[in-house]
C-alpha cells in the first residue's frame, strides 16, 4: 500500500482482550513523497525514495497482516487501518490497595517527590482494606439489635496499615521524622474508605514534607495520619529509595486506582477533588487493556517516543501499558453544572487527592491528549448521553499501568 508523506508518525494501539489493533501512519506534509508501508507480524516497514525505516514491535506482540481492513485516509491524521493482533497480558501488578506482601518485615515510608524518610523501619503486622462507604448501613440491615459499631472510628494500631481508595492510614509513632501538626478537635464517625474524607478539620492538619514542602497527607486524629498514595512510597527497609519520575508515578497510581475500583465496584465514572473539596477533573474509564506504541520517524532507527521521552532515559522500551479515559477539566468554573450533577450521582465515585496533585494530573492528561492523533483527541459521539453533555470530551490514553 502507498501513502503520501515525507515523514511518517506511527501510532499503534493494541487491544489485548479484543485481539485487535488500530494503526495510524501520520501524514504531516500532505502531498509529500510516495511511501510504501509493509506490515509484517513483528514489524512495520516504511519505505520511501529517501530510505527505509523499520519499527520493531515489542516482544509478545504479533500482527496478522492478512487481516488489514478499514483502510482510509483521514485528513490531518494520515492513513488509518485496523487489523488483528495478539499481545501477551502483562504480569499482575502489585496493587497499591493490597500490599500485604509488605507486612512480612520492616518498611520505610518515603516522600515520593524528594526521597525524604517519613517513617523509618515500621513493622506492619496487618495491612487491611477499609470497608466501602455504605458499610454502616449494611450492618444496620444485618443486625437485629442496635449497631455495635456505631460511632466507633476505625483507627489503625501501632503495627497496622489501613488502605482506602487512594490513601493509607497509619498510627503515628515517635519515628515520624517531621514534627506533628497541631490538630483541632474533630467530630469523627465510623471511618470508611470515603466518609472520613468528608470531614472538615477546623485547623490546619496538613502533613508536609520538611524537605520539599509537598503535602503528604493529613492528620485524622492525635494518633492516626492519612498519607495519600500519590505522595508516598512504601519500601522494605532493606531496599533503597526507588527513583521514579513524578509524572510516571502519578499516572501509575491513578491508573491502578481506576482499574481496581472499576473491577471491585463496577463504577467507571470518577470525580477527582482536592483536599479543599473542589472538583478538578471528571474521568470516565473506557478500557484498561491497551498497549500503545508511538513514534516519530526522525532517523533510520526509531528510538524515541514523544509522549514518554523523559521516561525513556531510564527505560528504552518503545511501548507502554495504558488505560484509556475521557476527561473534563473543572477548574475556573468550567463544566460546573456537569460536575454538580456527577457529585449527586450515586454511580459516580469520588477520589480525593492533594489539590496540587490534581493539577499535576490535569497537566499530564492535557499533554497526553495533545500527543494523540487529532481524530482521537475528542469523543464528540458521547454528546448523545444526557449525563455527559457539555464540552466535547477529551481522550487520553497515557495513564501508565
Amino acid at each position: 500500500m502507498a501513502a503520501a508523506a515525507a515523514e511518517a508518525r506511527v501510532f499503534l494501539e493494541v487491544r489485548r482482550r479484543l485481539h485487535s489493533a488500530l494503526l495510524i501512519l501520520g501524514d504531516p506534509n500532505e502531498g509529500g513523497l510516495p511511501m510504501d508501508v509493509c506490515v509484517t507480524p513483528t514489524s512495520l516497514q516504511l519505505k520511501s525514495p529517501g530510505g527505509c525505516t523499520e519499527l520493531w514491535l515489542p516482544a509478545g506482540v504479533r500482527l496478522v497482516p492478512s487481516s488489514c481492513r478499514g483502510l482510509q485516509h483521514v485528513a490531518g491524521d494520515g492513513l488509518h487501518l485496523r487489523l488483528q493482533a495478539r499481545a501477551e497480558f502483562c504480569p499482575n501488578l502489585i496493587s497499591v490497595f493490597n500490599q500485604s506482601s509488605q507486612a512480612q518485615g520492616c518498611c520505610t515510608f518515603y516522600c515520593q517527590s524528594c526521597g525524604e524518610i517519613i517513617i523509618r523501619n515500621r513493622k506492619l503486622l496487618r495491612v487491611l482494606s477499609l470497608p466501602h462507604e455504605n458499610w454502616g448501613a449494611l450492618v444496620d440491615e444485618w443486625c437485629c439489635h442496635p449497631n455495635p459499631f456505631a460511632n466507633k472510628p476505625l483507627h489503625p494500631q501501632e503495627n497496622d496499615c489501613f488502605t482506602g481508595d487512594c490513601f493509607f492510614l497509619v498510627n503515628l509513632r515517635h519515628d515520624l521524622q517531621q514534627p506533628r501538626p497541631e490538630v483541632a478537635p474533630v467530630e469523627t464517625r465510623c471511618l470508611s474508605s470515603e466518609n472520613h474524607l468528608k470531614m472538615k478539620p477546623k485547623a490546619n492538619t496538613k502533613v508536609i514534607c520538611k524537605r520539599c514542602k509537598v503535602m503528604l497527607g493529613e492528620t485524622v486524629s492525635s494518633e492516626t495520619t492519612k498519607f495519600y498514595m500519590t505522595e508516598i512510597i512504601i519500601q522494605p527497609s532493606e531496599r533503597n529509595f526507588p527513583i521514579i519520575p513524578r509524572s510516571q508515578f502519578v499516572q501509575s497510581v491513578i491508573a491502578q486506582c481506576l482499574v481496581e475500583l472499576s473491577s471491585a465496584r463496577s463504577t467507571f465514572r470518577f470525580t477527582l477533588q482536592g483536599q479543599d473539596g473542589k472538583v478538578y477533573i471528571l474521568l470516565w474509564l473506557l478500557n484498561s487493556d491497551s498497549l500503545v506504541i508511538e513514534a516519530l520517524e526522525s532517523s533510520t532507527s526509531i528510538k524515541k517516543f514523544p509522549l514518554l521521552e523523559d521516561l525513556l532515559k531510564a527505560d528504552s522500551s518503545s511501548s507502554w501499558n495504558a488505560v484509556k479515559v475521557l476527561y473534563q477539566p473543572c477548574i475556573k468554573s468550567r463544566n460546573a453544572e456537569l460536575a454538580s450533577s456527577w457529585e449527586s450521582d450515586i454511580s459516580v465515585h469520588c477520589l480525593t487527592l492533594p489539590s496540587a496533585t490534581c493539577l499535576e494530573l490535569l497537566l499530564i492528561l492535557s499533554r497526553s491528549n495533545a500527543t494523540l492523533p487529532p481524530s482521537l483527541r475528542c469523543m464528540n459521539s458521547f454528546q448523545k448521553f444526557p449525563e455527559i453533555q457539555g464540552e466535547p470530551w477529551k481522550s487520553a490514553a497515557s495513564l501508565l499501568l
